[in-house]
């Protein structure tokens, strides 16, 4: 089949790609363009690994076609990090709370959860585990990455 040009925003760099129209997001993140944070778990959109943000909101790449990115933003885990390689405030929550074990569905959890922390709104713990709850987890038990959450959270809301 022949390859189709998308143009989008990566990482907050404008980008132009040529892909196979039935690759997924994932594939085409990681395979193609080497963003390792974007995990192949489960591959049917049940597991959250290969979560990214598509316009601020969280989708599981691995069911989103990459054609559908074509003239969108697309946020990885990649690129949270500055222009220095300083990680974000809440990659460093998750590992000052111990939310970090094997890691491989971290960068799922610290994607979804940057709605919640980027919101005007205060989240409760509850509504916090409702809103990741595509996301799993077997090394954790959730309570440190809602905490990772709710630090974060809490500390954006206060100016610190």
């Amino acid at each position: 089949m022949d390859k189709q040009k998308i143009t989008f925003t990566l990482n907050h760099v404008r980008r132009e790609e040529y892909i196979d129209p039935r690759a997924s997001l994932s594939e085409v993140l990681r395979d193609q363009m080497e963003l390792t944070s974007v995990k192949h778990g489960c591959n049917v959109g049940e597991c959250g690994a290969c979560t990214v943000l598509v316009d601020g909101e969280p989708f599981n790449s691995c069911i989103y076609l990459a054609i559908w990115v074509d003239g969108k933003d697309v946020l990885t885990l990649e690129g949270l990090t500055d222009i220095d390689g300083k990680i974000s405030d809440i990659q460093q929550a998750f590992i000052d709370e111990g939310a970090v074990q094997c890691g491989f569905c971290t960068p799922g959890f610290i994607m979804s959860s940057l709605p919640i922390i980027e919101s005007e709104k205060t989240f409760s713990r509850e509504e916090i585990r409702k809103q990741i709850s595509g996301n799993f987890c077997r090394c954790t038990g959730y309570e440190t990455i809602v905490n990772a959450i709710e630090k974060t959270a809490k500390a954006r809301k206060s100016g610190k």
